[in-house]
């Protein structure tokens, strides 16, 4: 934001005027086809749904929502499908936290069945044996 202290050029009384870069929101364009704006408030909710009572600090969400906020304003797209937002968030949080990530990808993802969510688990379990950290070696899990 940049401040400005003006007069009046018939008055000559001293004034101050802030100015701030807009920003074009992009929409988000939901599975239905509907379009609504951006709103960083929801990725912040459903993270914090996902992270709650694990350690992961409201910091550490906020920053992951800005990194992910930035990517996008970076790619400059006026419009967004919310299942790449999904995906941007899976793959923060599986680098963050595997609860967490769980947590979100078995409601981002809706899993059909329990054998779903079951290889889901076995593949961090494995990645985990391979390398140490599934996080090290995280695979795609976009839709």
């Amino acid at each position: 934001m940049i401040r400005r202290r003006r007069s009046c050029t018939s008055c000559k009384k001293r004034f101050t005027t802030y100015e701030r870069v807009e920003e074009a929101v992009p929409s988000v364009v939901k599975k239905d086809g509907r379009r609504e704006p951006f709103d960083r408030n929801k990725i912040i909710a459903g993270m914090k749904r996902a992270c709650e009572k694990r350690p992961v600090s409201t910091e550490t969400i906020e920053k992951v929502v800005s990194n992910i906020e930035a990517m996008f304003a970076e790619q400059g797209d006026r419009e967004i499908p919310s299942s790449v937002i999904g995906s941007a968030v899976m793959n923060e949080l599986h680098k963050i936290d595997q609860v967490a990530y769980v947590r979100f990808a078995s409601v981002y993802r809706s899993f059909k069945d329990i054998d779903e969510f079951m290889h889901e688990l076995e593949d961090l379990i494995r990645q985990r044996k391979a390398g140490g950290r599934a996080s090290d070696k995280r695979s795609d899990h976009s839709n």
